[in-house]
């Protein structure tokens, strides 16, 4: 059995594809990176790093045309600055909205563009890194558990019943996923969160905060 990755280079898809890789083998794993205009494109160089550390098939593909039309504040055309606060402190001002790095159905089209590439490739199942704690208060809806349901149905029968998606933390927080993460050994060293993409992470934005928190849950410091 052959198992795709949809893999950004940070925490939670690193530690799905040392999941996979715990399961199936690293011959039967492949990695699927995308480009959709990210500020943050440091992520890439990461899981291309992350890939060639595991010696895991790795693959690319570009979607920066579909999100030209957004305004999310994570892609590189937008004006807008990443946010410095936690998305809880974020959401007190969203009126029930997505916070301004959502990148309209990002993780409907990554896993439809990582569905067609899967079938292609002989896969029989796509890992895909959500958790509860981006679905929360909606801030990511494309990360829940009611959303991974409804595209898990869809793209079992697109498939013709022959593919299936696995988000194993999507009941989760990121503090579990650094937990399993550690069990694996995976090589958080080399993996990239930080929204801003810089030479060193901010520290500061929501993805950032909740990694350190994430981390010092477990115990253990930030290997970044």
């Amino acid at each position: 059995m052959k198992a795709m990755v949809l893999f950004s280079g940070g925490v939670d898809s690193t530690t799905c594809l040392g999941m996979a890789i715990e399961r199936y083998g690293r011959e039967n794993v492949a990695a699927l990176t995308i480009s959709y205009g990210q500020k943050h494109i440091r992520e890439i160089e990461a899981a291309k790093a992350i890939a060639k550390y595991y010696e895991v098939e790795y693959l690319s593909l570009d979607m920066q045309k579909i999100f030209s039309y957004s305004d999310s504040s994570l892609l590189q055309h937008s004006g807008e600055e990443i946010p410095k606060e936690t998305y809880a402190q974020q959401l007190e001002n969203t009126e029930g909205n997505p916070v301004s790095t959502y990148v309209p159905f990002r993780n409907g089209l990554f896993l439809s563009g990582a569905a067609s590439i899967a079938l292609a490739k002989g896969c029989e199942v796509i890992y895909y890194g959500a958790h509860a704690d981006d679905a929360a208060g909606n801030a990511y809806p494309d990360c829940s558990d009611d959303f991974h349901k409804a595209m898990g149905e869809a793209i079992y029968l697109g498939s013709g019943k022959r593919l299936r998606i696995e988000a194993p933390f999507v009941k989760k927080s990121k503090a579990d996923i650094v937990r399993e993460g550690l069990r694996l050994k995976v090589p958080y060293e080399l993996t990239w969160s930080c929204y801003e993409g810089q030479d060193a992470p901010c520290g500061i934005c929501g993805t950032c905060r909740d990694r350190a928190a994430a981390f010092r849950a477990n115990g253990v410091e930030d290997p970044i």
